[in-house]
């Protein structure tokens, strides 16, 4: 984790965004594909057996590792690496968690 977020702020010199806006269609996708993963992740582990909160600790270590192993994948030259893709990945899986928390277990 470390490592992906000094090479996040080594990509974007003297706080330059080259184009990395918080808000945009890219930031959108990123919000609504953790929430998914989050949530088919949830999905799969309660019904191997977990119990509802064991779930959704797990979805999360899951949704984490998917979004910064994005951002790795991204910083090595396929993409743009970007801490912002990370901050609405976590909204994302946030948000999901508040809606599979809520929901009946």
């Amino acid at each position: 984790m470390l490592r992906v977020l000094l090479i996040l702020s080594l990509q974007q010199p003297n706080g330059r965004t080259n184009g990395d806006s918080w808000l945009g269609p890219d930031k959108v996708k990123h919000f609504f594909m953790a929430a998914f993963v989050q949530s088919v992740a949830y999905g799969s582990i309660r019904a191997a057996g977990a119990s509802h909160g064991s779930s959704l600790v797990a979805a999360s270590a899951v949704t984490a590792g998917v979004s910064i192993g994005k951002e790795m994948w991204d910083a090595r030259g396929n993409g743009t690496a970007s801490f912002r893709d990370l901050t609405w990945d976590a909204a994302g899986a946030g948000a999901a968690t508040l809606l599979l928390r809520h929901s009946v277990h």
